[in-house]
């Protein structure tokens, strides 16, 4: 097993934060993987700025509130298979699916 790394960016407030950080601890505690460390880091990055163009779309006239750009970045011991069910798992917790126009809790990029 070797160590990995999962890394989004999000545009989330505190409980949106848990709310993401919960949807990977479910994903890695269901499979053979363990959490060995990560890191939260707010940005100014402009690199996100779409995310809070994508939460003003799809809430419009809504608040983002405390919400800010943030990268998550947490670290994994699993095999390569494991990686890759836990990504995807957590991807499709993150928004619903289907085709229909829907909004995402939190918007979310793959880093």
């Amino acid at each position: 097993m070797r160590r990995r790394r999962l890394r989004l960016g999000l545009y989330a407030d505190e409980e949106g934060l848990a709310w993401v950080e919960g949807l990977i601890e479910a994903a890695v505690g269901s499979r053979s993987a363990r959490i060995v460390g990560g890191t939260v880091a707010r940005t100014d990055d402009d690199g996100l700025d779409f995310l809070a163009e994508q939460w003003s779309v799809e809430h419009p006239g809504g608040s983002g509130g405390a919400r800010q750009p943030v990268e998550l970045d947490v670290h994994l011991v699993c095999s390569l298979r494991t990686w890759r069910a836990i990504r995807k798992a957590v991807l499709a917790a993150l928004c619903p699916e289907g085709s229909a126009p829907h909004t995402c809790r939190v918007p979310w990029t793959v880093g």
